[in-house]
């Protein structure tokens, strides 16, 4: 049996967790394979939203299990607070989940330095979430990070304080910043929570599952244009988010990927700085910020809104080996009367369908103008009746990518979901 893979094609908030819980009936296991709490997967059903951050989207379904792999680094206070909310909610989530040993810790003193290099960079802030990613994935690089395998053993303090240490050292080099004892008390609490929970040795874990036949989906967090190597450089997160970092995120072969899921907006959003040539700082650019409800679940930041940019989704498609694309967000560009795509940059080079090295660079998207329409979708239940001009916009974004659609979201929650062809192999 080989895993599948599902991930955002764009520069996060696609609704990957809503897709992940309309599949996971599908699955055995739902992994989370890179990132850590600057996630922020949204599901909807029973009327009801949940944000989730570090546990992966599938924990609400019964029968199929979870995983943290080694990929993700974990902040266990907020983790803790996450199994408490889930569990008054009802939901059994020691048997639904296990945590990889080698997934590495958030410490306090790694929020305090995401949040000193960001002051530091003024202007040239990259938009962290100030969560201590970056920080800890600069750890795990540099060989000395601590990990929830290190949490078990009887030199846990000793390994915890001498990493405090070095933090403290490096903040001084940095403009003050005040540090909470408090926070640390919560910190080594939540840690001692955390070694009570199911913590596995999760390469052979997976792949025993795998070699018994049992079907896997890998999980990703942000998007690919979010990726350490292949994003928007340097307005990029500190790990993996492609089909790659699902292989080193849970210690998968890569020709044990099978299916890969892209998941893209019918429009497109970021969060924060960096470059986005499709941005529409007008009116509309707001509308579909309201309609869409386009503010992040994790920092409550509102997203900025663009139109869809074909030359950035077919490269997300063509690092990642796609072979399924879902749609999502459709019901937000009813009412639009023209609707626009790029297609293409022209830059001082003349014209691209490729993405350039920088968009940072003079390059002006080159769009194709399609027509709209009025209809409300949101209560479509087939795809036979989307408004034409939705099926057109369906069949040129197919063309132009090369690659199938094969899930429309028409709303937020899990029902509003058209599957237009066999999803699954």
């Amino acid at each position: 049996m080989k895993m599948d893979v599902l991930l955002g094609m764009q520069w996060g908030d696609e609704g990957k967790g809503k897709i992940v819980d309309v599949l996971t009936p599908e699955y055995d296991l739902i992994a989370r394979f890179q990132g850590g709490p600057n996630a922020g997967h949204t599901l909807e059903f029973d009327g009801i939203k949940h944000v989730l951050h570090t546990i992966p989207s599938g924990i609400f379904r019964e029968g199929t299990h979870n995983l943290i792999g080694n990929g993700v680094v974990i902040d266990p206070v907020i983790l803790k607070k996450e199994v408490e909310a889930l569990e008054a909610l009802g939901v059994d989530v020691n048997s639904r989940l296990s945590i990889s040993k080698k997934a590495h810790l958030i410490l306090p003193t790694h929020k305090l330095l995401d949040q000193a290099s960001e002051l530091a960079k003024g202007k040239k802030k990259i938009g962290s979430t100030l969560k201590g990613i970056g920080p800890t994935y600069m750890d795990k690089t540099g060989r000395n990070g601590f990990r929830v395998g290190d949490a078990l053993l009887s030199d846990a303090r000793l390994r915890y304080e001498s990493l405090v240490n070095k933090h403290r050292h490096l903040l001084s080099l940095y403009d003050p910043i005040e540090e909470d004892t408090q926070l640390e008390e919560e910190w080594l609490e939540a840690m001692h929570w955390l070694t009570t929970m199911d913590i596995v040795d999760s390469e052979p874990y997976v792949n025993d599952l795998l070699r018994n036949g049992k079907k896997v989906l890998a999980e990703g967090a942000q998007g690919a244009l979010l990726d350490i190597d292949f994003g928007t450089y340097p307005f990029v997160t500190s790990s993996n988010t492609t089909s790659a970092g699902a292989c080193t995120g849970l210690g998968v072969a890569p020709n044990r990927i099978g299916n890969v899921y892209g998941i893209f907006k019918a429009y497109c959003t970021r969060v924060g700085s960096g470059p986005f040539p499709t941005e529409l700082t007008d009116a509309l650019g707001e509308e579909i910020q309201n309609k869409g409800h386009e503010f992040g679940s994790t920092t409550g930041r509102a997203r900025r809104c663009g139109w869809l940019d074909l030359p950035a989704l077919k490269y997300s498609c063509m690092v990642n080996g796609v072979t399924h694309l879902n749609m999502m967000k459709a019901d937000v560009l009813s009412g639009i009367d023209e609707l626009k795509i790029c297609v293409a940059y022209q830059t001082p080079n003349g014209r691209t369908e490729h993405l350039p090295f920088s968009l940072e660079d003079e390059i002006e998207p080159i769009y194709e103008t399609l027509p709209g329409w009025s209809e409300d979708i949101t209560g479509v239940l087939d795809k036979d009746d989307f408004p034409e001009n939705l099926a057109a916009y369906i069949r040129f974004i197919e063309k132009h990518i090369g690659v199938p659609i094969n899930i429309i979201s028409v709303g937020p929650d899990r029902e509003q979901t058209i599957l237009l062809d066999k999803v699954l192999a």
